[in-house]
């Protein structure tokens, strides 16, 4: 019994022992465990401040191209077309014959117009001799001065028949004019619908003509891109850029000279004019482009686009405080620009933001803040 009882107490110890050794290699490989993450040395950041500069920038507007002299020639009177004098495409000077229509009708008109008018003045003349004798007669008492006021109103009235022949002439003599359609200043014919043989009606297109050594652009502002343009200095730089169809830009730069009056209410937009020199005859009436407007934003809070992240259609940046550590914070752009944002709210020119890696941080994440300068930073970047 005895012996049982030692043996016993004897294991019970042992246990004890193998207990505590247990729990003392515990606390060695605890002690030996690496520290925590939130112990290691955070991690480097390059970080910058804002940019505050005046930015330039440039907007795009759709424009239609219109020459600065341009008319439909459109025949006067009724007529075929007896000749034509010129090419499609072809120049002309001011004054220079187009189209000839067959005058025959017109002649004979203006030949029975010169008749009456020669008619009416040989009346005029009859009885200018009547209006003598009269005088002679009542000198003499022969006939009462009635007879005189008659004739004199006579003769006054056949006068008047004069006048009126003298302006069917003339009018005779005008549509014979017509028939001979002569180009109204320089320019560049374009296309002829009717050939010779052609019945045209008084009023129907012939032709037009395109004076195109200068050109306008029209093109739409809506109401706000007009407040800020005549509201700013913008207005006092008024020269713009064109980008043609093929998207070459144009050799010459162009003024903006109108304005219209009135905002249309159907789309909120306001006509502009643009005169552009065209010496090389390129631009065409009738063309289409891209009026560039140049535009500056005075003092301008800039930020790369590489440190900024959007969150549900929010723009985010992290904004590095004196002890490290990340703030996650939503800022309001004002414009974009092809690397920058200038930020309408949300950051001052104080701030210092995380230039780069802001997809392997989050809020609350402290950082080993290396200061570097903004501009110097972009341009290494992008030589690589």
């Amino acid at each position: 019994m005895s012996r049982l009882l030692t043996s016993q107490f004897v294991n019970l110890f042992e246990m004890k022992n193998n207990q505590l050794l247990f729990l003392a290699l515990c606390l060695i490989m605890f002690a030996c465990t690496p520290k925590k993450e939130d112990d290691r040395k955070a991690d480097s950041y390059r970080v910058v401040s804002p940019i505050v500069k005046d930015a330039a920038y440039s907007k795009e507007y759709v424009a239609e191209i219109q020459s600065v002299k341009y008319v439909e020639v459109r025949s006067k009177v009724k007529g075929y077309i007896e000749k034509i004098y010129v090419d499609e495409g072809q120049p002309v000077k001011e004054g220079q014959l187009l189209f000839s229509l067959n005058s025959l009708e017109f002649e004979k008109e203006l030949q029975k117009a010169d008749a009456a008018y020669k008619n009416a003045i040989s009346h005029v003349k009859v009885s200018e001799v009547e209006l003598k004798n009269v005088k002679l007669l009542v000198e003499k008492n022969i006939v009462s001065k009635t007879e005189l006021d008659v004739i004199k109103a006579k003769t006054d009235a056949l006068k008047a028949d004069v006048e009126e022949a003298l302006a069917h002439k003339g009018l005779a003599a005008l549509h014979l004019s017509f028939t001979q359609i002569k180009a109204p200043y320089h320019g560049i014919i374009n296309r002829i619908p009717n050939k010779v043989g052609s019945l045209i009606a008084e009023g129907d297109m012939v032709t037009s003509i395109s004076d195109n050594r200068e050109v306008f652009a029209y093109f739409n502002l809506s109401e706000v891109d007009y407040l800020n343009y005549i509201t700013t200095e913008e207005k006092k730089t008024n020269t713009v850029s064109l980008k043609l169809a093929n998207r070459a830009l144009y050799d010459y730069e162009g003024k903006i000279e109108m304005i219209e009056s009135e905002i249309d209410h159907a789309t909120g937009n306001i006509a502009f004019r643009a005169r552009f020199p065209n010496p090389d005859g390129i631009l065409k009436h009738g063309a289409n482009g891209k009026v560039i407007v140049n535009k500056q934003l005075k003092n301008a809070l800039l930020i790369p686009q590489k440190s900024t992240f959007e969150i549900q259609d929010k723009l985010y940046i992290f904004v590095v405080h004196q002890d490290g550590v990340l703030e996650q914070r939503n800022i309001i752009p004002k414009m974009r620009f092809t690397d920058f944002y200038a930020v309408e709210s949300g950051l001052s020119k104080d701030d210092k933001i995380l230039f780069e890696g802001v997809e392997n941080v989050k809020h609350g994440t402290k950082i080993e803040a290396i200061d570097v300068d903004l501009t110097k930073a972009m341009s290494l970047d992008n030589k690589d």
